[in-house]
């Protein structure tokens, strides 16, 4: 494979994950948008919420790993090469950053209701 084509990445993202692959785009989706909407509301990022999602985020891209695992029948025996541990470090920083913009907004959405 010389050349990229996001089709192909696209479908064997489509044949592992089945619907769960359109509910984790449109959630994450939804999270950068309104992320996006509280930076400009809030006009600044708090520091301590981003704290607190930062280390909700590495549990985030724990379970990440793990559903993957599941999803796909591996373990991590089957991690062979450095292709493959580039991978499953993908999938956890992927997790990683979407549980930490989720629980970010999450924060910031709360605050909003109780204030």
């Amino acid at each position: 494979m010389k050349e990229y084509d996001i089709a192909v990445f696209l479908s064997v993202f489509n044949e592992m994950l089945g619907p769960l692959l359109w509910v984790l785009v449109l959630t994450a989706a939804v999270v950068t948008v309104g992320l996006i909407a509280v930076v400009i509301r809030d006009r600044s990022i708090s520091g301590r919420r981003i704290a607190r999602a930062e280390i909700a985020g590495v549990v985030g891209g724990i379970a990440a790993v793990f559903l993957m695992q599941a999803v796909t029948h591996s373990s991590f025996r089957d991690v062979g090469g450095a292709i493959d541990l580039l991978l499953v470090i993908a999938i956890w920083l992927a997790g990683t950053v979407v549980t930490t913009l989720l629980v970010y907004l999450a924060q910031s959405l709360r605050r909003e209701r109780s204030a």
